[in-house]
């Protein structure tokens, strides 16, 4: 069974910063690709960040610049830092096992509220 488990969401001013994790179980090889994803209501799920297993990093246009993914291999985690948030970040983020470079998801994490409120 995959588990994928988010955390580091919650309530942020505007120009603020959050950090997400997501741990995944053990039996998630690191060789595989990971990305994050978010869902605001009313719209479509979208790729916000993604990191294959070699580093090779990919990035929404909206994001480029305040976000930075990264992963520790040897606690099979993934990061997600989000600088300069804005209230238009505000959704429900989303971790995943993804393929690379195609970029199809294999496993979703359960979502963690990121909200960007003054």
């Amino acid at each position: 069974q995959v588990q994928l488990v988010e955390s580091g969401g919650g309530l942020v001013q505007p120009g603020g910063s959050l950090r997400l994790s997501c741990a995944t179980s053990r039996n998630i090889f690191s060789i595989n690709a990971r990305g994050w994803y978010r869902q605001a209501p009313g719209k479509q799920r979208e790729l916000v960040a993604a990191i294959s297993s070699g580093g090779i990093i990919r990035y929404a246009d909206s994001v480029k610049g305040r976000f930075t993914i990264s992963r520790d291999n040897d606690k099979n985690t993934v990061y997600l830092q989000m600088n300069s948030l804005k209230p238009e970040d505000t959704a429900v983020y989303y971790c995943a096992v993804i393929r690379w470079p195609s970029l199809s998801v294999d496993y979703w994490g359960q979502g963690t509220q990121v909200t960007v409120s003054s």
